[in-house]
């Protein structure tokens, strides 16, 4: 066999990639819900023909991360050998490779010449998809609470869709029919954007020859990942972080990240870590390899490494089953961001005592996820919104502000859409809350707050968030970021809320929701007097203090 062109193999690969974010781009314009169109939470991939990831978008890392254990699933309960032009696969069955209901992922083979030369994958986070509350139910004790569950399917665009039995079914099990139909039409035109570049590139360059470059990338991936575990020392470092707790007054519920280099090669284990809980704050085992692989691929290595299946050949995960971290069924599991987040900070923390330069301090690294829903004569009108805080510092900067956290990458709403999409409330305010981030050399970044004004009765507004009693923690001598908080201003009255939970809203009231700070770095005494002046003048601390956080 000869040698690939260098030349060819460079241009395809880095079309390869070009496809993949032309497909997230067409998802995000063409979704019909806000927390698609606007906040862009969705990710989009090209895989091999045998379903390794081999290009993938910069958008949504914890989806991505674990994208070829969805996709395993469905070549499991459907060999790829059966299907034909125009089938597709789809999931977002939490526990055969899934992450949590809203999360739906499709894949779309690509034929050439009657060849399978590859597949089409994208994720989208569905507004509604039915389920025991709009939107999202704080209260599910088990999945089926959560939505429609699609185990991995094969199903076929000309029978089963575009008014076939199972657009059907989707249509009468949600709420927004409209928008959720429309949204996952968004992502069907992105997997034929991603598949018309694939036939291009084989047209150009040969099918043979674009099925090399992506073994190639593959094989690439793998050797910079290796060559980059060789550079740490080999040992055992123990990480651990908590959630708040369960939502029902249990916590905190602790994970526990015992992490191994050997080489080439790095291990995460789970064991030790809290057992699965009866709130929705279960991390499906997909989610947990794709938080681990995330931390692993940031601190570990360097940026021009690519992230697919290839990197992940030298990364290896285990977890209890019936823990938190790999729930059995029917666990309710649609909080998972949180549990993802502290395998992220745990798997961080021990990295700490390998590469300590290379790490950043706690952040807010939580996902604050904010629902309002009103039904009147006109239907549901369901809003969602997905926060992040400050980020934690890292060794020579300071945490960004008010931004969404490392797994997540979601873009904030902006208010104009919201005022066009939602008349039951308005946005009051929309700022950074000052001093909340955790003093250090460096300080860690300030946490966002948002205030709505609710205009009509019978509003629901469902939640689920954390760190609101354990803030995040500093590194090496900085201190911590501040907590967060939501309250209800009704009259003279303030009603605080919990972290997780759903709570029923009237005009007039004004609901706060304030995210939490990150955690600083380095000793507070060593952050050079300049750069104290400059947060003071640009209104970054808090008014009772020199730099500390709020509390």
């Amino acid at each position: 066999m000869t040698a690939l062109n260098p030349a060819d193999q460079a241009v395809i690969t880095q079309a390869l990639l070009a496809a993949a974010n032309e497909m997230g781009a067409k998802l995000i314009r063409s979704a019909h819900s806000p927390i698609v169109r606007e906040a862009s939470d969705a990710s989009t991939a090209l895989l091999d023909c045998n379903g390794a990831v081999v290009a993938q978008s910069e958008l949504i890392p914890l989806q991505l991360g674990s994208i070829t254990h969805t996709f395993a699933a469905c070549a499991a309960a459907v060999p790829i050998d059966e299907l034909a032009q125009g089938d597709f696969y789809i999931n977002n069955d939490p526990f055969n490779g899934g992450q949590h209901v809203p999360d739906v992922f499709i894949f779309t083979p690509i034929f050439v010449d009657g060849v399978r030369v590859g597949f089409c994958a994208s994720v989208a986070h569905h507004i509604d998809m039915g389920g025991g509350a709009p939107g999202l139910n704080p209260d599910a004790t088990d999945v089926h609470q959560e939505g429609i569950i699609i185990p991995p399917s094969r199903y076929s665009m000309a029978r089963d869709w575009n008014g076939g039995p199972f657009e059907r079914l989707l249509r009468a099990n949600i709420r927004l029919a409209d928008a959720t139909i429309g949204d996952f039409n968004a992502q069907f035109a992105a997997n034929r954007i991603g598949a018309g570049r694939v036939r291009e590139l084989c047209r150009k360059y040969g099918t043979e020859t674009v099925l090399r470059v992506m073994e190639a990338a593959l094989d690439y991936a793998e050797r910079r990942v290796r060559g980059a575990l060789r550079q740490v020392p080999d040992g055992v470092y123990l990480g651990e972080d908590a959630i708040d707790d369960d939502g029902f007054g249990n916590g905190p519920l602790s994970i526990k990240a015992t992490v191994e280099i050997r080489g080439d090669a790095i291990s995460a284990d789970f064991s030790g870590s809290a057992a699965q809980v009866k709130a929705n704050i279960n991390n499906p085992f997909a989610a947990t390899v794709g938080a681990t692989a995330s931390v692993v691929k940031a601190v570990l290595t360097s940026h021009d490494i690519p992230f697919n299946a290839g990197a992940l050949r030298a990364i290896s995960v285990t977890a209890p089953y019936g823990s938190i971290v790999n729930p059995k069924p029917p666990a309710a599991v649609r909080a998972r961001l949180l549990p993802s987040y502290r395998v992220y900070n745990a798997v961080m923390k021990a990295l700490a005592g390998a590469v300590p330069g290379r790490v950043v301090a706690c952040g807010y690294d939580t996902t604050t996820s904010a629902c309002l829903s009103h039904f009147s004569a006109r239907g549901y009108a369901i809003y969602l919104e997905i926060f992040g805080g400050g980020l934690g510092a890292g060794p020579v900067h300071d945490g960004c502000d008010g931004v969404d956290c490392p797994l997540s990458n979601c873009s904030n709403i902006p208010i104009e859409a919201m005022d066009m999409t939602y008349p039951f409330f308005r946005v009051l305010d929309y700022s950074l809350v000052p001093g909340s981030g955790g003093r250090g050399k460096q300080r860690g970044g300030l946490a966002l707050q948002r205030i709505y004004e609710v205009l009509e009765d019978d509003v629901q507004f469902a939640t689920y968030a954390d760190r609101f009693e354990l803030e995040s923690a500093g590194l090496f001598g900085g201190e911590p970021g501040a907590r967060a908080q939501t309250f209800v201003l009704r009259g003279a009255e303030r009603i605080a809320l919990r972290s997780k939970q759903s709570f029923s809203l009237r005009a007039g009231d004004r609901l706060v929701l304030r995210t939490g700070g990150g955690g600083g770095y380095g000793p507070p005494g060593e952050r050079p007097s300049h750069r104290i002046e400059a947060d003071r003048a640009n209104g970054l601390l808090a008014s009772s203090n020199t730099g500390g956080s709020a509390r």
